[in-house]
Order: structure tokens, then C-alpha cells, then sequence
């Protein structure tokens, strides 16, 4: 590990080659396999095994009875509600084994995204930034940035704010009811316009 200002428990393991950041802590029968990188002050919960070369960004919170396979990314303030499930091969056989990166389909998380207890994520697919999966929703597709996704196969069903508050439009605009960030709607597609400098806390 690459810093020592962080915690692992002792019933959890991490392999040879792994970077973990400061403040990052390592919860109980959790395993880091060899050569995954985790940034600064994130969360790993109770019985998490994390694959070998995944990379994730800091202040993740990663629940109870997750596996984050190689072929997966996160980055910076991703949820993972427990025992949500990724993959990363989609036609897998015991009988025909497909083992290395070169099997993998590539699944990215992007800044602030949330996904729900029990939801499914298919491999191959890229989640937005902010985005919100519903709890049990099966993403078999991208989801754009602040799309609240529900459902099996997954559908957008409204917006969410920065700060996972629903969000309302009137015609193509609006501002959240919480924290006064201002939102553009354009062809299934939301766009931030606030400042987020001078945009109250949430």
C-alpha cells in the first residue's frame, strides 16, 4: 500500500502491488486483489472484494457483499448501495472459460453517481455523472448524466439533481428545490448551468 494513514481491518486482505489512498478504509472479510488502485478517504464495507488493476477515485462509499470485477472504473463520490452486482464478460461458460482483460467489456461510473441496493449492471455500459439507479434496476445500456433510472431493463423516469434531489422542469429548465442549481433539458440530455462556486451547499 502506498499510504499508511489508512485503515484495513484485520480480517481483510490486500494483495501485493495495490495503492490505497489516505484516509481509505478496508472493512471487514473484504479482499483488494493485486494492483488496484483506490483513492483517498473511500469507503469499503463488510465482505467487498475488489478485482485485480480496477481503478477507483476517492470518497467512493462501496456497501456490504460487493464485487467490483477488472473492467470496472469509478470515479470520484460513486455509490454503491449493497449487494448491487457488476460484471464484465457477457456471454459467460464454465465450459468455455474467458479469463484476462481481453475478454473484459469495459464499465465506467462516473463522478457522483449513485446506484441502488440489488441493482445490476450490465458490463460494456457507461453510467453519468450524478446519475441515480434505482434499487433492482438491470442497466442494459448508458445512462446519461442526472438520469434517474428504474425498472428491469432499466428506464429513465425523471432527473436528479447534483445533490440526489428530483428534479422538476417546466418546458426545458429549472432549478432544484434544495440547492438552487439551475438545469437545461435538451433532448433527453441535462446540463448544469450553475456555478457550482457560488451555488448554496447541499
Amino acid at each position: 500500500m502506498s499510504d499508511t494513514n489508512n485503515f484495513v481491518h484485520p480480517t481483510a486482505f490486500v494483495d501485493e502491488g495495490c495503492t490505497i489512498g489516505k484516509g481509505t478504509k478496508i472493512w471487514h472479510y473484504s479482499h483488494v486483489q493485486s494492483y488496484a488502485t483506490i483513492g483517498e478517504e473511500c469507503s469499503i464495507g463488510q465482505n467487498v472484494n475488489i478485482g485485480n488493476n480496477v481503478k477507483m477515485g476517492s470518497y467512493i462509499k462501496i456497501q456490504n457483499n460487493i464485487s467490483v470485477y477488472e473492467g470496472v472504473e469509478l470515479e470520484d463520490y460513486v455509490f454503491c448501495g449493497p449487494s448491487m452486482v457488476f460484471t464484465n464478460v457477457l456471454n459467460p461458460r464454465c465450459e468455455f472459460p474467458q479469463r484476462g482483460s481481453e475478454f473484459y467489456h469495459k464499465t465506467l461510473v462516473k463522478r457522483g453517481a449513485s446506484i441502488g441496493a440489488n441493482a445490476t449492471i450490465v458490463c460494456g455500459n457507461t453510467i453519468g455523472r450524478y446519475a441515480f439507479i434505482g434499487a433492482g434496476a438491470v442497466i442494459t445500456k448508458d445512462v446519461p448524466d442526472y438520469a434517474l433510472v428504474v425498472g428491469n431493463p432499466g428506464r429513465i423516469k425523471g432527473w436528479v439533481c447534483r445533490c440526489g434531489t428530483k428534479l422538476l422542469f417546466d418546458d426545458h429548465n429549472t432549478a432544484c428545490s434544495k440547492c438552487q442549481r439551475y438545469y437545461e433539458l435538451n433532448d433527453q440530455n441535462v446540463m448544469c448551468l450553475s456555478d457550482t462556486d457560488t451555488v448554496a451547499a447541499c
